[in-house]
């Protein structure tokens, strides 16, 4: 079973929710496009709208560098409401899981996310925000290739 998604270019629209401690679940919406300029080299850019009436974006732009074997991955993202954040990522036969690290963060923040394969064009996104050794928030959401 391969990978489509970030392993390949192209759009990828989701929708889901996002979650938070003693709120109702938000409905989340965005795009995701992946390109790659250079051998093993790829830049993935998202945009993420939150809110019943989609009141806040968060824009995020990913470049990161996968191994020559095609099982590992670094990178580093530039996040709106964040900064520079580094992670890694694994591919695995089923899915694509990578962690993360804010830098700079006066409070420690990491998270953690799993892209799981349904299908060639459809992924399942959950993923978590831990500030210090507490969740902060998670998102999930359903990835749809565009063709």
């Amino acid at each position: 079973m391969t990978h489509r998604f970030l392993l390949e270019p192209g759009n990828w629209s989701f929708d889901g929710y996002w979650l938070e401690k003693n709120k109702i679940p938000s409905p989340v919406q965005g795009i995701t496009v992946i390109t790659w300029k250079q051998q093993n080299w790829f830049t993935m850019v998202s945009k993420l709208v939150l809110g019943d009436n989609y009141q806040e974006e968060i824009a995020l732009k990913y470049k990161g560098h996968l191994d020559s074997e095609g099982k590992y991955y670094t990178y580093v993202l530039q996040h709106s409401l964040w900064g520079r954040v580094e992670g890694e990522g694994w591919i695995g036969p089923t899915s694509i899981i990578q962690c993360y690290w804010l830098i700079g963060a006066t409070q420690r923040h990491t998270g953690f996310d799993t892209f799981y394969r349904l299908n060639e064009d459809t992924y399942h996104f959950s993923g978590g925000i831990l500030a210090g050794h507490h969740l902060k928030n998670t998102m999930e959401v359903t990835l749809k290739r565009q063709i």
